[in-house]
């Protein structure tokens, strides 16, 4: 099974008045695919804020490979 870093981003203002994303949280989690480790990390998003939907926290949410499958 690969590792997924799942990150979460939130679309702020910075003193410009121009919107950029600002990482929310990290989780690194086990999954066979790139929307299988997404799925796993938004439930645990929302575990650990306490809250039934991850997007009333985040904007966004991606996820990457970090580790391959081992033969």
């Amino acid at each position: 099974m690969r590792m997924f870093l799942v990150t979460f981003y939130k679309l702020v203002s910075d003193d410009t008045g121009h919107e950029r994303p600002a990482r929310q949280h990290q989780v690194l989690v086990p999954a066979t695919s790139e929307a299988s480790a997404r799925a796993a990390g938004q439930a645990l998003f929302c575990e650990a804020n306490g809250i039934v939907d991850w997007r009333l926290r985040a904007d966004s949410c991606e996820a990457a490979a970090v580790q391959e499958e081992r033969a």
